[in-house]
């Protein structure tokens, strides 16, 4: 909470956070001047990760899938076509069973 204050008392977990917001907002404009407020983006923008964790969630999700993906493929996702097995030992597809059996 902006407040400073944790949910079970103490300071809360984004409050240093937010001082880093407000130090720049203080340092960066002035009452009539608000152009600095662009210089506070990167600061701003670490709080509402810190509150919200949006960029995390959207890591975890993309690792997620990616394992998923991995689990899915499996080594024999490579392997030989059911054709290329049916050809395997016949006098005219010796080039297969090579292939296959990974001789030169």
């Amino acid at each position: 909470m902006s407040s400073g204050y944790g949910m079970h008392g103490g300071v809360g977990r984004c409050f240093p956070f937010w001082q880093e917001v407000m130090a720049c907002y203080v340092v960066n404009t002035s009452g009539e001047d608000k152009s600095g407020k662009k210089k506070c983006a990167p600061p701003l923008e670490d709080y509402y990760e810190c509150l919200h964790h949006k960029k995390e969630h959207a890591r975890i999700q993309a690792m997620a899938a990616a394992y998923s993906k991995s689990k899915a493929s499996t080594p024999r996702d490579d392997g030989p076509t059911a054709k290329q097995i049916r050809n395997l030992g016949l006098l005219e597809h010796e080039e297969d069973s090579k292939k296959i059996l990974g001789q030169s």
